[in-house]
């Protein structure tokens, strides 16, 4: 199985350091831009199935991306980490060595814990390992929390102590067989 693993494209709030967390927020026109170059750059590609996240800046990732050209499932194990009382805030107020330290599992400030954002991207991972074969392709669009477990996941990285790398950019892509 092949597995396409993008990063949503820039919002107004990624490029300003703003954390999004759950917050529902628009592509800006950069991230819309880069979305087209990207488009070229996977267009002979062919996706039997696109899973994105339901948060807008993921699905209209996809769209731009995919069009009508496979069938788009929105599925909330894909959904962003929720990051409490640091939603909204300054990208510096995190602290990522805290908040990506498997064995501190730290939920301070209603900050998702690391080991949950891991646990529903393995989720997602087994679901789609055991319900498509082996000659199937599928583009997952995330966001930067559910981009790296799944990295994580997908490189069978040990999970213990800090797992922070550095951020999955917006509009990267990643390419992975399983």
């Amino acid at each position: 199985m092949k597995i396409v693993l993008v990063r949503h494209a820039q919002t107004e709030d990624n490029f300003n350091q703003i954390m999004q967390g759950l917050k529902n927020n628009l592509l800006n026109d950069t991230g819309r831009r880069d979305c087209q170059r990207l488009r070229e750059k996977l267009k002979d590609i062919k996706f039997d199935y696109c899973y994105t996240s339901p948060l807008v800046r993921c699905v209209e990732t996809a769209f731009i991306l995919i069009g009508d050209k496979c069938e788009m499932i929105r599925d909330d194990r894909l959904i962003e980490r929720d990051l409490g009382k640091l939603e909204g805030k300054k990208r510096d107020k995190y602290d990522v060595e805290k908040y990506w330290d498997y064995d501190l599992n730290s939920n301070d400030l209603g900050v998702e814990p690391v080991r949950s954002v891991i646990e529903r991207c393995r989720d997602f991972l087994e679901y789609i390992k055991n319900k498509y074969s082996s000659d199937t392709c599928i583009l997952i669009v995330g966001h930067s929390a559910t981009c790296k477990a799944l990295k994580l996941l997908l490189e069978n990285k040990e999970l213990k102590g800090s797992l922070f790398e550095r951020n999955i950019k917006n509009s990267e892509y990643l390419e992975f067989e399983i």
